[in-house]
């Protein structure tokens, strides 16, 4: 290993061919949140196919699908754990290939859930089961794939190269509500509701292996000095640096309810809300995600500039201020939906672009990827995870306007966390 030897760290060279380590951890990336995706964008078919109806309230099959889909997010901070741990232990590429492996394991289980009218109470449980697995896998992915980015970039470019963390989640978002819209505008509602929202799922599955398939090319970034080192408990993590975690969660409580409700949520918020056609939610998602992909590096290269404080800054207080009024705004309009959806976008790039460069310039690389993944999962675990659900649970006891002041309220809790923040950019990364 050649080390350069500086008056404070020994910093070991980034990995080399970064173009090969960033499609690695893309493409995989994507895939992964492609899995993940698709669940949201097809709840309302799902939640027709495998929940059973209420005659008494047409809203509880949804609520249950919802329901479901932040069970998944409850697994998310033990996969980032076990995953994270892994990662600290056999090295991030092992753990890549891992999350990827499961991820299209259980996007396969989600393809192939049997209907309610067909198996009763079976279907809901093989359900359930599936996202469970999702949610380790996604736990565990971000951990390692934030981790192994981070270590990938060369001096002055970790922002840069942290954004394609959500350059590939928004890719896979994209590439999933692009699907479900081609399915809806193709398929009859019949087709829709009998085979149709199963095709991404299986899709989801085939390209799984495809991933698999690049990431076991990818240059593993854990220093030789960290390889040699003891390996660190399952916990280690937690108890030795309790503050940093604590960190990551005030960091990221915000940022995952403003993410969630903008790039998940918003088009069944929008067709509750204003009665909005389903085509038309999907399309202005779709097209308001790859607007928000392209923000991404240059959300990235502004940091590595100007540091990451004012971007997070630009972030929070900005959707402390206008979560209420845009989502206010909101009409039977695909306009509207579109322009509120694309003003979220450029307030949320101060979030996402960096979230993975200050978590991994938190904690120490012995435990970095464990660190970042048991806090960070937990924290989007009860607040990304629940935003779907916490959204349509107000819509149904009648108080819908309490969801955007609920998102703002975080944003400004957040904000006073990115206010006492070191600022980390331009100091040099342990490795």
């Amino acid at each position: 290993m050649v080390a350069i030897m500086t008056g404070m760290h020994t910093e070991a060279p980034p990995a080399r061919r970064p173009v090969r380590q960033l499609l690695a951890a893309s493409v995989g990336n994507a895939v992964e949140w492609y899995d993940w995706y698709a669940y949201t964008f097809l709840a309302t078919y799902i939640a027709d196919q495998v929940f059973p109806e209420s005659a008494d309230n047409s809203l509880v099959p949804l609520l249950s699908t919802f329901a479901v889909f932040a069970v998944g997010f409850f697994m998310r901070p033990v996969g980032g754990l076990l995953m994270g741990a892994i990662a600290d232990r056999r090295g991030r590429r092992a753990a890549l290939t891992v999350t990827i492996l499961l991820m299209g394991g259980s996007s396969l289980l989600v393809g192939l859930t049997p209907t309610y009218a067909a198996a009763g109470v079976l279907a809901p449980v093989v359900l359930v089961v599936a996202r469970l697995l999702q949610g380790l896998s996604v736990g565990g992915e971000f951990a390692a794939s934030t981790t192994f980015l981070v270590e990938s970039a060369g001096p002055g470019r970790r922002g840069l190269f942290s954004s394609f963390q959500y350059v590939s989640t928004t890719a896979g978002q994209l590439v999933a509500s692009g699907v479900a819209t081609v399915l809806v505008n193709t398929l009859s509602d019949e087709g829709m509701n009998g085979w149709g929202w199963r095709v991404p799922f299986v899709l989801g599955a085939v390209l799984s292996l495809v991933g698999f398939w690049i990431r076991r090319g990818a240059r593993e970034t854990r220093s030789e000095e960290q390889r040699q080192a003891p390996r660190p408990g399952l916990f280690e993590a937690l108890r030795r640096h309790p503050r940093e975690s604590l960190l990551i969660c005030g960091i990221t409580a915000g940022g995952t309810i403003a993410y969630y409700t903008w790039t998940s949520y918003l088009p069944t918020y929008a067709e509750l809300e204003t009665g909005l056609a389903k085509s038309d939610a999907l399309l202005a998602g779709t097209i308001s995600l790859a607007f928000f992909a392209l923000l991404q590096p240059v959300g990235g290269m502004l940091s590595d500039r100007f540091g990451r404080r004012p971007l997070l800054l630009f972030f929070g207080v900005g959707f402390a201020l206008l979560s209420v009024p845009l989502l206010h705004a909101l009409r039977d309009s695909f306009a509207v939906l579109l322009l509120v959806q694309c003003a979220g976008m450029i307030l949320l790039t101060g979030f996402t672009s960096i979230s993975a460069a200050v978590n991994a310039e938190i904690f120490p690389p012995r435990v970095r990827a464990a660190g970042i993944g048991f806090p960070y999962s937990l924290t989007v675990a009860l607040f990304g995870g629940t935003a779907p659900y916490v959204g349509t649970l107000f819509k149904d006891l009648g108080h819908s306007g309490l969801f955007p002041w609920y998102v703002a309220v975080l944003c400004l809790l957040s904000s006073l966390v990115y206010l006492r923040l070191p600022e980390t950019a331009h100091k040099e990364l342990e490795r």
